[in-house]
Order: C-alpha cells, then structure tokens, then sequence
C-alpha cells in the first residue's frame, strides 16, 4: 500500500475517534429538561446543583441554591461534591455541563443529571 494512503487513513481514524468521544453520552448521566430539573429540585431534598460556568458567566445569573463550581476548577474541587447525593450540573448551553459529568462518572459518582440547554433552557421556561 502506498504510505501516504496509510497515514490519510490513520489521521482520518484519528478524527472520528476523537469525534466520537467528544459527543458520546455519559454512563448514567440523565439529561433533563428544565421542568424536570425545576421538579426535581423541589421534591429531592438530598441534592447538590453545580453551575459549571466561569465565575464571570454566573454574575449574569444563575439558578438559586446553585453553587458554582467551574468546569476549570472541578478536579481540584471535587472533594466538595459528596458522592451520595444527587448532582445536578448546568452551564449556558448543556456542552460543559456533560464534560462535568464525565468527570465526575469516572469518579465514582453515579446519580447525576444536566440541564439540557443550560441556563438559557431555564430561563426560557422561566419565561412561559
């Protein structure tokens, strides 16, 4: 085979793998909507809601009882996140958020759910 034909396919396995486990689900990650989370929250007492945003992001707002925690911080902070209560994690769109939870997956944690759409989701439901 000609090596230029085998380096082009090397590189293009190289992307779609990459691809792949960028957009993959998260084990045991649950993906809810902003009712649901506004539901949740009220009836689940044992509970912990991250916003994984920059500290910057959150002066723009944030949903009440959220303690933020950025994505940038969370390795180093993950000691403040106990293991048997239920996570919930938001951002401004729902990307970091699901990056938080795989951080979090691969640590042992195991009840976990995002806000689909992030803070903006919210805010449109808030807005109805």
């Amino acid at each position: 085979m000609d090596t230029n034909l085998i380096i082009n396919i090397a590189i293009g396995a190289g992307i779609v793998w990459f691809l792949a486990s960028r957009f993959k689900g998260v084990k045991g990650l649950r993906n809810v909507n902003a009712d649901q989370m506004q539901n949740e929250l009220k009836s689940n007492r044992n509970h912990m809601l991250i916003d994984v945003r920059e500290p910057g992001e959150v002066k723009q707002g944030y949903i009440p009882g959220a303690i933020n925690i950025p994505l940038s911080r969370l390795q180093q902070r993950v000691s403040e996140i106990p293991s048997d209560r239920s996570v919930y994690l938001y951002c401004r769109s729902g990307m970091r958020s699901k990056q938080a939870a795989k951080i979090l997956s691969k640590r042992g944690y195991q009840n976990l759910a995002h806000l689909q759409g992030g803070i903006m989701a919210w805010r449109g439901q808030l807005k109805k």
